[in-house]
């Protein structure tokens, strides 16, 4: 990641002053706008008053058609299993 990355972030953030922030979002004409406001009402009513809100749909998992073979899948399901394993053993082994 590079700060030029982060550049439509910080555009649309407006540290200096954020009374003007703009959201890139609209739900008539931008639904994958990236920048969103949302109420104190709209927080307060989600599950468990949870803050990890999401409302872009991430295409590649709508996409079935596109998917990787089966044994292919259980690899990567494998290689990340053990990953965490070892991750997980060189943490016990610092305690």
């Amino acid at each position: 990641m590079r700060f030029e990355d982060l550049q439509e972030f910080i555009s649309c953030y407006n540290p200096l002053n954020r009374h003007e922030r703009n959201e890139l979002w609209n739900e008539q004409s931008n639904l994958e706008g990236r920048w969103r406001k949302f109420s104190y009402e709209q927080i307060i009513a989600r599950d468990k008053t949870s803050l990890d809100i999401s409302w872009l749909k991430d295409k590649s998992l709508a996409d079935l058609d596109n998917l990787p073979e089966p044994d292919e899948l259980a690899l990567e399901i494998i290689d990340n299993l053990e990953a965490g394993l070892t991750s997980f053993r060189e943490v016990a082994a610092g305690l």
